[in-house]
């Protein structure tokens, strides 16, 4: 091949190694499989208990629950209702969970379970048609300070998210407060004001309700929080300081619901919240949320379980075929067969390693001895096969009956080794000693089983499984480093001894 010629080779290897880099990151991003097994994800678990007194008629609660609050997703919901029945329904954008009962007395305690994921993707709640402000009316003398205090705020502002912060501190209870902000403002009436006022300005705005993440806490309350419409998303201020956005640990529980909770049938009814937090696999999260999203056919994990056993062996091989071809082509090591090492490799990872050493050398040792035997009837080589596969498979019998008495596995796990390929080695391993003798049958079969061990280290290492199941283009990668192997005509490295005599020394 020309140097000329070999352009398109090397771009189609680059295209190959940078599809499966790409492939694999996307898929990393997208669908947040983690790079390393094991990698754990902080999950918060918030449940909210309601508790009311029933009257002895008919029951309806309905709690409003976040669907997906700004900087959160919700991973898993569940009720705790022992006698209840329970559904979750959506009314004009208002999500609701319900439990209803034919009757009811006494104390009554009901539980909403919910597990939230951070998730900076989620920002901001977009709006499903523009909101318009509330047409607002007040009376004298209310009305002249409403507008004497917007006009204050208006002339320091500029938009709609610096006049609410102006607004926000001309209502604070401080030494300089101003007439109309004392004949406006009270503690009882403070939000309510706060939204009136925006919505009289213009600015669509309305109360949210917020929950601070504290681990372990207990008996929590919602806290109120204010939101303007700004044109193209709901924007979120601290009522108290006119601080902006939210702070990491707080998660909208209610946004534009009518009300947190209703109960029908039941008196002196409240709603408090405890957390705690929890740590999940990452790779667990992923499944979930890609289930959810509609990116599960791009997983493995969807195939039935015997399925998945099967390629998570099988997707280890492009691995073992990489470790043989460095070893061969740039090691220049000598084995039995071009990928025998391969299949003795995947028999390691099922029987362990020191197992299936002893039960392969154990098996082909006997194999030889009773091929030499063969060899002396002069039979055909198909016959000679045939009666080596039944041979092998007497010699794995043996094996096992004997392990199962001295109370060992080893002749056990020899079962996992493919009888026909093991018929060939002992086969091929015969005829080398015939012709080129004993000293080459070590070579090789030593060879092989160096090769198998490395082969094995490699595939046996809970990152390559990891990697190789759940980033399979990454044999694309793979495929680029051998098919760049297969063009490499230099010197192995088992060759350099030859050059020690030319060594210069001082």
């Amino acid at each position: 091949m020309t140097p000329r010629s070999r352009i398109p080779f090397y771009v189609a290897i680059f295209l190959l190694i940078s599809a499966g880099i790409s492939l694999a990151t996307w898929r990393h991003i997208q669908l947040g499989i983690p790079w390393i097994s094991g990698q754990q994800e902080p999950v918060w678990m918030v449940e909210a208990r309601i508790d009311f007194e029933g009257t002895g008629d008919p029951v309806m609660a309905s709690l409003n629950v976040p669907e997906s609050p700004p900087g959160f997703r919700v991973l898993s919901e569940q009720a705790a209702s022992p006698g209840y029945g329970f559904s979750i329904v959506e009314d004009n954008g208002d999500r609701r969970a319900e439990w209803s009962k034919r009757e009811v007395n006494g104390p009554q305690t009901l539980y909403f379970k919910v597990q939230f994921v951070a998730d900076e993707a989620v920002l901001r709640q977009t709006s499903r048609r523009k909101p318009k402000p509330e047409p607002i009316f007040w009376e004298e003398p209310e009305a002249t300070a409403v507008e004497e205090i917007l006009e204050q705020a208006r002339t320091r502002s500029s938009t709609p998210e610096s006049l609410t912060r102006e607004l926000i501190k001309l209502l604070q209870p401080d030494s300089n407060r101003a007439q109309n902000t004392t004949l406006l403002v009270s503690e009882t009436n403070y939000m309510g004001l706060l939204t009136r006022m925006l919505n009289h300005a213009g600015i669509p705005a309305r109360t949210a309700d917020g929950l601070y993440l504290e681990d372990a806490r207990r008996r929590q309350n919602l806290r109120p929080f204010l939101q303007i419409y700004d044109g193209e998303s709901w924007l979120t201020f601290n009522p108290r300081t006119a601080e902006q956005g939210l702070p990491d640990n707080v998660v909208l529980w209610r946004q534009a619901a009518v009300s947190l909770l209703d109960i029908v049938g039941g008196d002196d009814s409240e709603v408090s919240f405890s957390m705690l937090r929890q740590t999940i696999p990452a790779l667990q999260l992923a499944q979930a949320e890609s289930s959810q999203n509609g990116l599960s056919f791009l997983s493995l994990y969807q195939l039935p379980i015997e399925e998945q056993g099967m390629f998570r062996m099988l997707l280890l091989l492009p691995l073992g075929a990489l470790i043989v071809a460095f070893m061969r082509i740039v090691v220049g090591i000598r084995t039995s067969g071009t990928f025998m090492p391969i299949l003795i490799a995947v028999a390691f990872v099922q029987t362990t390693l020191v197992p299936g050493l002893i039960a392969f050398v154990s098996v082909v040792s006997i194999g030889l001895l009773m091929r030499g035997y063969l060899s002396s009837l002069n039979l055909l080589l198909v016959s000679r096969i045939s009666a080596l596969i039944i041979l092998v498979i007497f010699i794995t019998a043996g094996l096992s009956i004997a392990g199962y008495h001295m109370g060992f596995n080893t002749g056990m796990t020899v079962t996992f080794f493919p009888m026909v390929i093991i018929a060939w080695t002992i086969e091929r391993m015969s005829i080398l000693w015939e012709e080129e003798g004993v000293h080459e049958v070590f070579v090789q079969g030593a060879g092989s089983l160096f090769v198998a061990v490395c082969a094995f280290l490699a595939m046996s290492a809970p990152v390559a499984s990891h990697l190789t199941f759940n980033f399979p283009e990454l044999h694309l990668v793979v495929l680029g480093l051998i098919l760049l192997m297969g063009q490499y005509t230099g010197y192995k490295l088992s060759e350099l001894r030859r050059f020690n005599p030319m060594k210069v020394y001082d």
